[in-house]
């Protein structure tokens, strides 16, 4: 028998059973767009997670801290023997000081971070409004979100309006603090989230103004990945204390890829259910057709034949099944969107996509309907090729 009339016999069920076809598929479809739906929360939620702490050149960075004991600290002389290290490229230092705002004749407690413009990638920082400062600017700020909330203004009310700062230091040898005021006027030119009131200012200003023993922290640049462990035990050697963003966004990857796993048995547990109706479907289809399959062996058509009709029609609606589940998990995927979205800026929140459906995720329900499709029908198929065909002509 020629593969397009196996084709076209495997069809048939289409239009002679259209409502029984039809709704074997839909019960596919609800399956497997179960799964779709499940599974994109899933890479929803990684993605989500993921963008807040991989910005920049953050994945191929080191984050040095002084150790609690502080028996040693990030000096400029340590941080010069940390950049000749082989495979360093850079390394951006971080001074941190209690200090005070002033905005608008109002004044609050921050923490003044005074970074080189490098940090900000190197970090993984993002803006929310305006931008960060570039090189050679010398008063422009960067203020956190929680700043804005202490003065009561939006991003757009702050934005370019002037501020003035007083760094407040410990005098050596005592617990006194001493105000020392900045100059000059600054103008803010970002804004970025932050749940502590900090403020960035270009290192320079406070290197100009005073002197301090030692930075709080400090950014190193990796030239590439595979370097990173070993620079990081290097600088650990040195006695600083280090961390990986790259090793926190491994685990965070190895816990998301549970979740998807888990999401996903749910799905199939939808699936499993789709399977057993198209089973039985393929089921009654046997025994409706077993004369038919009587007389087909007669005139000629072999086992094989009767086997590759059963399949095809199984992986037909399989595949069917595939594509229905992913325009229905697709669409009911971009509505959940649009509803939590329509609702997060009406409340003044950011647009989000909590349901995502990656390209490869989607072939792989395509290729799994398929299978899926195949193993249904092999068994009624394999029991529709061994019919004794005298026994299946009389059959009634």
């Amino acid at each position: 028998m020629r593969a397009q009339d196996i084709f076209n016999l495997s069809i048939r069920a289409f239009r002679t059973r259209p409502t029984r076809t039809g709704l074997t598929i839909l019960g596919m479809g609800v399956g497997f767009a179960a799964v779709v739906v499940l599974v994109g929360f899933g890479y929803g939620l990684q993605q989500i997670m993921l963008e807040r702490i991989i910005f920049g050149e953050a994945l191929l960075s080191l984050n040095v801290t002084n150790p609690a004991s502080k028996i040693v600290t990030l000096t400029q002389e340590k941080i010069n023997e940390i950049s000749k290290i082989e495979n360093v490229e850079r390394v951006s230092p971080l001074a941190a000081f209690p200090s005070l705002i002033s905005f608008q004749n109002i004044s609050t407690n921050i923490t003044l971070n005074g970074v080189n413009e490098d940090y900000f990638s190197l970090a993984g920082i993002k803006i929310l409004n305006g931008e960060f400062f570039k090189k050679g600017e010398k008063d422009k700020v960067v203020v956190s979100t929680t700043v804005l909330k202490l003065f009561n203004k939006q991003a757009e009310e702050i934005l370019n309006q002037p501020v003035k700062f007083k760094v407040l230091l410990t005098k050596p040898g005592t617990e006194e603090k001493e105000e020392i005021a900045l100059p000059y006027t600054y103008f803010v030119k970002g804004v970025i989230e932050n749940p502590l009131p900090i403020v960035f200012i270009p290192l320079s200003e406070l290197t100009s103004q005073f002197s301090f023993p030692y930075y709080e922290s400090a950014r190193v640049k990796v030239a590439q990945n595979k370097f990173l462990s070993e620079i990081q035990t290097k600088i650990i050697e040195m006695g600083f204390n280090v961390t990986a963003l790259s090793k926190t966004v491994e685990q965070a990857n190895k816990v998301f890829r549970a979740i998807q796993f888990t999401l996903g048995l749910f799905g199939a547990i939808a699936l499993i259910v789709s399977a057993i109706g198209m089973f039985n479907t393929m089921t009654v289809t046997l025994l409706e057709r077993t004369n038919e399959i009587g007389i087909m062996r007669t005139i000629g058509a072999s086992s094989k034949d009767i086997m590759m009709m059963f399949l095809g029609e199984s992986t037909l609606m399989g595949f069917c099944g595939g594509v229905v589940g992913i325009i229905m998990g697709v669409s009911v995927g971009k509505l959940i969107n649009f509803l939590l979205n329509l609702v997060a800026v009406r409340m003044g929140g950011v647009a989000i996509k909590l349901v995502i459906f990656p390209i490869p995720f989607l072939l792989f329900i395509i290729l799994f309907s398929f299978v899926m499709g195949f193993l249904t029908g092999l068994f009624p198929a394999r029991r529709a090729a061994s019919l004794n065909p005298l026994e299946a002509i009389r059959y009634k």
